[in-house]
C-alpha cells in the first residue's frame, strides 16, 4: 500500500477543504440556479451544417450570459466577456464543435492574446470553463475557478485571455490530439472574432497550462506545425506535463488523487469507442454505477468519492491497463510524437505525487535532441499543487519577455531550483499577484493601471 506523505495529505485536504467550505449551504442560494449547462444550453449545438466549414470557423458569439466570478461567487470587473461557438475536430478528425470564452481586461491590448488551458481534469460536460467561469455555475468546479485567479495575472497585463473548452463536447479529458485540435482552432476563431471582440487579427498569442491544461497546451504546441500551420504562436508555458498517461495513472493509485484514473479513463473511453467496450467489459458489475459516476461530477467530487482507493478493485482482470486496447489508446495519446517550433518554458517537481517527473525530463531530453528551443526548470521542493503557485511567476514573467519581443534563448537549458518561489524576480510578481487577486476579489477594476 502507497504511504502518503504529509505533502500529500495536507494536499488533499486542502483541495476537500476548499470545495466543502464553498458548497453546502449556499448551494441551495437561487443564485447557484442562474447559469445553463452546456448540455442544457442550445447555444452549444452547431447550427446544420457546420461540418462542412473550415476548421476555427465561428459559428456562434454572444456575451458571456452571467459575469465571470472566482467561485461561482465573486463577480470579476472586466471590460467584457464573449463565448464563442467554432468548429473543430476530434481525435479522429471528425467535425466537432465546442466554446471558448474571450476575456477583456480593461485599458487592454488586442495585439496580446494569452491561450490560457485549464485543468479541467474532468470527463462530465457539465466542468467546461465556459460554464464553470460563470458566477452562479456548479461550485463543483472549484478546481477551475480557482484558476480565473492566475488568469487575472495576466488580464492585468493587459492581455486578452482565451480559455477554450478543449475536451469538447464529450467530456475527453487526457485525449491529447481532441485537446490539441480545440485549441488551435480556438485560437483560429478568436483570431476571426475583431468585430465582436477587438482582438486584432494579427495579434500575438501564447499558450499557458498546468497539468491538464498543459496537456492540452502541449499537444497544440506538437501539432501546430501540421494542424495549424498559419498560425503564429510565440511561445508556451507548461508545468506539471503529463506526458506518459499510464504514469500518471499509476502514480496516483491508491492515494488522494486517484479519481483521476476513472476520470480519464472515461474522458479517453469517448473518443475511442473500442477502449469504453472494453472498460465496460472488465469492470465488476456491482462497481459500475460507482465508477461510472465520474462521468457526471467535476474533480472535487471524483477526489472526495475515491479517496485511497485501488482502481484495480473495480476491474476483474490484472494489468488491465496493459492490455493492447489500452495499450494502443494510451500509446496514441503520449506526448512526443511531434516536434513543437515554437519556444517552450518547463516547469515540474521534482517530488511531484501526481505527474511522473522521469517522463517530463524524457520528453525535453528528445525535443532538445531533435532541434527544440526550450528552458526547463526543476523544482526541488514543491510538489504537483504547490507548484501550480510557486512555479507561477516564472512562467508570467517568462511569457512577459515573449510578447515584449524578447528573443527566447536558442537551444535548451535545464536548471534545478530549490522552490520556484525564490527564483530572481519572482518575489515582486506573486506580491503582484497578491495584491490584485484581493483587488479582483473585491470587485476592482481589472487591467494594467487599473489599481491605484
Amino acid at each position: 500500500m502507497k504511504s502518503f506523505s504529509p505533502g500529500r495529505i495536507i494536499t488533499a485536504l486542502l483541495t476537500v477543504g476548499v470545495w466543502l467550505s464553498v458548497t453546502s449551504p449556499s448551494e441551495a442560494a437561487p443564485l447557484k440556479r442562474a447559469a445553463v449547462l452546456p448540455q442544457n444550453d442550445a447555444f452549444y449545438n452547431p447550427p446544420a451544417g457546420y461540418e462542412s466549414t473550415a476548421l476555427g470557423t465561428v459559428l456562434k458569439t454572444r456575451p458571456v450570459p452571467n459575469s465571470l466570478a472566482a467561485f461561482s461567487l465573486l463577480s470579476q470587473n472586466i471590460a467584457g466577456a464573449w463565448q464563442i461557438l467554432y468548429r473543430t475536430s476530434d481525435s479522429s478528425g471528425n467535425a466537432q464543435a465546442t466554446v471558448t470564452t474571450v476575456i477583456e481586461p480593461h485599458n487592454a491590448n488586442a495585439s496580446r492574446v494569452l491561450s490560457y488551458q485549464v485543468a479541467e481534469d474532468s470527463a462530465w460536460e457539465g466542468c467546461a470553463p465556459s460554464y464553470v467561469l460563470q458566477k452562479g455555475s456548479s461550485l463543483s468546479g472549484v478546481a477551475t475557478q480557482a484558476e480565473l485567479l492566475l488568469m487575472d495575472a495576466a488580464l492585468t497585463r493587459g492581455w486578452y485571455v482565451v480559455t477554450p473548452d478543449y475536451e469538447g463536447p464529450s467530456a475527453s479529458f487526457t485525449a491529447g490530439l481532441q485537446a490539441g485540435h480545440a485549441t488551435l482552432d480556438s485560437i483560429r476563431a478568436v483570431l476571426a472574432s475583431t468585430n465582436v471582440t477587438g482582438i486584432k487579427a494579427n495579434a500575438d498569442v501564447a499558450l499557458w497550462g498546468y497539468s491538464g491544461g498543459a496537456l492540452a497546451s502541449g499537444w497544440a504546441a506538437e501539432l501546430q506545425p501540421t494542424y495549424a500551420p498559419e498560425l503564429r504562436i510565440i511561445g508556451a508555458a507548461l508545468g506539471g506535463t503529463p506526458v506518459d498517461l499510464n504514469a500518471t495513472l499509476n502514480a496516483v493509485n491508491k492515494g488522494p488523487f486517484v479519481g483521476l484514473v476513472p476520470a480519464g479513463i472515461l474522458g479517453l473511453a469517448s473518443q475511442y469507442p473500442e477502449l469504453a467496450a472494453y472498460v465496460d467489459s472488465v469492470l465488476i458489475p456491482s462497481k459500475k454505477a460507482n465508477f461510472y459516476k465520474a462521468k457526471s461530477q467535476c474533480l472535487a467530487a471524483d477526489i472526495i468519492q475515491f479517496l485511497g482507493q485501488d482502481f484495480n478493485s473495480y476491474v476483474n482482470t490484472t494489468g488491465f491497463l496493459n492490455s493492447p486496447i489500452a495499450t494502443k489508446v494510451l500509446n496514441e495519446n503520449h506526448m512526443g510524437k511531434y516536434l513543437p517550433k515554437i519556444p517552450l518554458h518547463m516547469y515540474h517537481a521534482i517530488n511531484d505525487e501526481i505527474v511522473p517527473f522521469a517522463p517530463a525530463k524524457a520528453l525535453y531530453t528528445q525535443y532538445c535532441s531533435q532541434g527544440a528551443n526550450i528552458q526547463f526548470v526543476a523544482d526541488q521542493l514543491s510538489e504537483h499543487v504547490i507548484l501550480l503557485i510557486t512555479g507561477s511567476a516564472d512562467a508570467i514573467l517568462w511569457l512577459q519577455d515573449r510578447f515584449n519581443g524578447v528573443t527566447a534563448a536558442s537551444g535548451c537549458s535545464y536548471r534545478t531550483t530549490a522552490t520556484s518561489a525564490l527564483d530572481p524576480g519572482a518575489l515582486p510578481v506573486f506580491g503582484e499577484l497578491l495584491f490584485n487577486d484581493l483587488g479582483a476579489l473585491v470587485g476592482l477594476p481589472i487591467g494594467p493601471l487599473s489599481i491605484t
